[in-house]
């Protein structure tokens, strides 16, 4: 027997996440997000104490600032979850799920940065109500999240 009748060939499967596992992935990571930025937030503050005062005022620039900051923290936070993790994020784990490439390869960082910046997009959550699940992050990133267990990748 040589040593190349040992090699098995395996040919890539995607399987997609459910519906309720991508539910419960976006709850949990919007869970842990904010409490990453809550620890952010009071570092900055204690900090540049200032800056604490000026947005507790009432004021709808200052409130509008806070929305942009809140939603590109996001997307930086869901770019560095999926790009250290190589597909993975809090909730991704969680379920038992990964983000790959349509053709079931690892996502680059370019790409886990994008999927990130395109959740932010308004009305993106609404485009994850069709059946099956495909919103834009994966559909513009060329992308699937695939529930690792039913699924065999050529890694």
């Amino acid at each position: 027997m040589t040593e190349e009748s040992h090699i098995l060939s395996f040919e890539t499967q995607i399987v997609q996440a459910s519906h309720g596992k991508r539910f419960v992935n976006h709850i949990v990571d919007i869970i842990v997000c904010m409490i990453l930025a809550f620890i952010l937030s009071s570092l900055i503050f204690i900090i540049y104490p200032s800056l604490a005062n000026s947005i507790i005022e009432d004021n709808p620039v200052t409130q509008l600032f806070l929305q942009i900051a809140w939603m590109l923290v996001l997307a930086c936070l869901m770019g560095i979850f999926e790009t250290i993790t190589k597909g993975r994020s809090p909730g991704k784990y969680l379920t038992g799920t990964k983000v790959v490439n349509q053709d079931g390869t690892t996502i680059s960082a370019a790409t886990a940065f994008k999927r990130g910046f395109i959740r932010i997009i308004p009305f993106e959550i609404f485009s994850a109500l069709g059946s099956p699940c495909f919103p834009w992050h994966d559909k513009w990133s060329n992308t699937y999240v695939i529930d690792i267990r039913e699924s065999i990748l050529n890694e």
